[in-house]
C-alpha cells in the first residue's frame, strides 16, 4: 500500500501490482500546480509497522506513546530500519492528549473516560505498557504550564521531532487558549 500511494503522490499515476495489492490509475491524477513529494506519516508503533514504515515512510505518528516507548522500543526500530534502506531519519509526530489546566484531577478523569476505548487496543494497550503506564490516562499530559513543558522536552529528548496535543478543549476555552498559548511559546 505504501509503495503505491508514495509512486501516487509523487507522480500523479501508480501502477502497483504486488501480491495483495493492484492499484492502477486510468488517468494521471497529479493536480495541476501542485508539488510532488507529500510526506507520507503512518500511525505506527508495533515491530513489523514500524519497520515497515522506516523503508518505505518519510514518518510515524505513534499515539498513546510515552516518552519511554518512544526512546526505548519506537524511534530505536524505526529509525534503524529507514538507515536500513539508505532512507534519512523520520519524523517522529508524537500525538498526545494533553492540557494545560489547574484542575488537574477533575481534568484526568474525563480524559480517563474518553481514552479507555483504547485500552481494549492490543497495540494501544502494548504502547501504553511500553510507556510505564497502566491506563491511556497514564500517558497524557495533564497539569500546569511548568508541568507541561517539562513533558513535551520528554517527548523531544526521547526522539519526538514533533509533539502534536490533542484533546485540548477537554477542560474548556480557557485551559484550551492556555494549553495552545503555551504550544506556541514552545514552538519558537
Amino acid at each position: 500500500f505504501l509503495t503505491a500511494l508514495k509512486e501516487l503522490t509523487e507522480t500523479g499515476a501508480a501502477d502497483f501490482h504486488g501480491e495483495l495489492l493492484t492499484a492502477t490509475t486510468p488517468i494521471p491524477a497529479r493536480v495541476a500546480g501542485a508539488e510532488a513529494g507529500v510526506p507520507l506519516l503512518v500511525a505506527a508503533m508495533g515491530p513489523q509497522a514500524l519497520r515497515v514504515s522506516g523503508e518505505l515512510a518519510d514518518g510515524i505518528l505513534p499515539y498513546l506513546a510515552g516518552p519511554r516507548a518512544l526512546a526505548e522500543h519506537i524511534v530505536p526500530a524505526v529509525t534503524a530500519a529507514a538507515e536500513a534502506a539508505g532512507r534519512p531519519a523520520p519524523r517522529i509526530v508524537a500525538l498526545v492528549n494533553g492540557v494545560v489546566t489547574d484542575d488537574v484531577d477533575a481534568v484526568r478523569e474525563r480524559v480517563a473516560e474518553q481514552l479507555a476505548f483504547y485500552e481494549k487496543i492490543p497495540s494501544y494497550i502494548r504502547a501504553i505498557e511500553l510507556s510505564g503506564g497502566r491506563q491511556a490516562v497514564d500517558v497524557a499530559v495533564i497539569g500546569n504550564e511548568k508541568a507541561v513543558a517539562a513533558e513535551v522536552r520528554r517527548y523531544r529528548d526521547a526522539g519526538a521531532t514533533e509533539v502534536v496535543f490533542a484533546g485540548t478543549e477537554i477542560a474548556g476555552d480557557a485551559d484550551r487558549r492556555r494549553t495552545w498559548a503555551l504550544l506556541g511559546e514552545l514552538a519558537g
